[in-house]
């Protein structure tokens, strides 16, 4: 089996199943022989033929996103402006989907599970068939008092969006990203309401709304899911606001000395807002410290 990433080839070794990197300079026109440093199998490797490049859909949006609220979110408005969406809930979803469908823009949560957003939308500027593509990171700050500036690096996407302002601020983003100007759609409806609100300033005051219906009990696997989303928040928020001193850390082993202040209050308020009887289900905030130093190793 043969499969290129960028100038190198990786070749597996039918008997042992070794991965074998070679350099695609090292390849003759005929192909090369190379023996494999396990077995001593000696592989016959040629140069992958091109794949011609599938162009960018310009109406093809996919929203990578770990709380289906959200999701619903973002789809409604989008599909509103002539969007068609396509849906993943994790890093490796989303990075399958956008090699197979190809968009002209991904819209990528910041914590997604398995692979964190700003992870995969720095691999999948590395790659010839993302090519073109555009990249929004959405961030959930967990303490907005905190972090109110943006992260120094936007990991070499187009726009970073805090998820509380996507309804004001998506659409002038995507415009911006496309050389367009700001939303005319909105501007026209925000016009007639304001004249509205203008004409009606005089007249009796409206009777008291009646509060809105509480939202339906999560599940067990509901809540759960959430005290994961909440513990890859602060650590993408940790990561993302000290991206130098975060990988010297982890590549020092020493993150979670390096952090102890940030981890310590990250830890209270994943206690404050995460009900004991979920957070006695299993130790989810360190699970996921543990996760992410692990993975940004292997990177590393």
């Amino acid at each position: 089996m043969v499969a290129k990433e960028d100038e190198t080839v990786v070749v597996i070794c039918p008997k042992c199943k070794t991965k074998l990197k070679v350099n695609e300079g090292k390849i003759s026109e005929g192909g090369s022989r190379f023996k494999c440093p396990k077995c001593s199998t000696v592989l016959l490797v040629k140069k992958p033929s091109a794949v011609p490049q599938k162009p960018v859909d310009n109406v093809k949006i996919i929203v990578a996103h770990s709380n289906p609220s959200t999701v619903n979110q973002l789809v409604a408005i989008l599909n509103n402006y002539g969007y068609q969406i396509t849906t993943a809930s994790d890093g490796i979803e989303a990075m399958v989907k956008a090699i197979k469908e190809v968009p002209f823009l991904m819209i990528l949560e910041v914590g997604l599970p398995k692979i964190y957003g700003f992870e995969v939308c720095k691999r999948l500027k590395l790659r010839p068939e993302a090519r073109g593509m555009k990249f929004i990171l959405v961030s959930s700050p967990y303490d907005s008092s905190k972090y109110k500036r943006e992260p120094s690096s936007l990991y070499e996407a187009d726009d970073y969006i805090e998820e509380h302002r996507l309804s004001e601020l998506l659409i002038d983003s995507i415009n911006r990203i496309k050389g367009k100007g700001p939303d005319q759609k909105k501007e026209a409806l925000r016009k007639p309401a304001e004249t509205q609100l203008e004409k009606k300033s005089d007249e009796a005051p409206r009777p008291e709304m009646k509060p809105a219906p509480k939202p339906p009990e999560q599940s067990g696997d509901e809540k759960i899911e959430r005290a994961k989303r909440l513990a890859r928040a602060i650590v993408s928020d940790i990561y993302l606001y000290n991206t130098p001193k975060a990988e010297a850390a982890i590549k020092n082993e020493t993150f979670n000395s390096a952090f102890a202040a940030e981890i310590k209050e990250g830890l209270k308020l994943y206690e404050n807002r995460i009900a004991k009887e979920v957070r006695d289900q299993g130790d989810f905030f360190r699970e996921t410290i543990r996760e992410f130093i692990e993975n940004k190793k292997k990177i590393l």
